[in-house]
C-alpha cells in the first residue's frame, strides 16, 4: 500500500511532465541529520539548485522567490522522502533551495501508542463480535 492510498492529496499535484522532470534530480536530494531542542526534532533538505528551475512556478512565494510552504503531499510529490510526522515550516531565504522540516519530539513515541491503541480496540471488538 502507498502513501497515497492512505489519505486524499491535498494542495496541486504535480503534471505527469512536471513530475518527471523533478524526479530527475531525486537521487541528489541530500538529507541533513536530525536535530533537536525541547519540542521538536528538525532536519534541512537541500533540493539541488538545478531543481528550481523544473519545479512549477506556483510552488514559490512571489515576494521571497523561495519555495512557498508545501504540504506533505507536494514535497512528496517533488521527491522528497522521509518518514512521517515531518512539516515543512520555513525556506531558508538566501539559500532557497534549502528546505526546513520539524515534527515533535516525541512524534514516533507517540504514533507507537496510537497505533497501539487501535489495534487494542480493534481486537477487543473482534472478541466481543465473537
Amino acid at each position: 500500500m502507498s502513501y497515497y492510498d492512505t489519505h486524499p492529496f491535498q494542495g496541486r499535484r504535480l503534471t505527469d511532465q512536471e513530475r518527471a522532470r523533478v524526479l530527475d534530480y531525486q537521487d541528489s536530494i541530500h538529507y541533513s541529520p536530525r536535530y533537536s531542542d525541547d519540542t521538536h526534532e528538525y532536519r534541512h533538505v537541500m533540493l539541488p539548485k538545478a531543481m528550481l528551475k523544473v519545479i512549477p512556478t506556483d510552488y514559490f512565494n512571489g515576494e521571497t522567490g523561495t519555495l512557498r510552504i508545501l504540504t506533505e503531499d507536494e514535497w512528496r510529490g517533488l521527491g522528497v522522502t522521509q518518514s512521517l510526522g515531518w512539516a515543512h515550516y520555513e525556506c531558508h531565504t538566501p539559500e532557497p533551495h534549502i528546505l526546513l522540516f520539524r515534527r515533535p519530539i516525541n512524534f514516533e513515541q507517540e504514533l507507537k501508542a496510537q497505533q497501539q491503541a487501535l489495534l487494542q480496540a480493534q481486537q477487543l471488538k473482534q472478541q466481543q463480535q465473537q
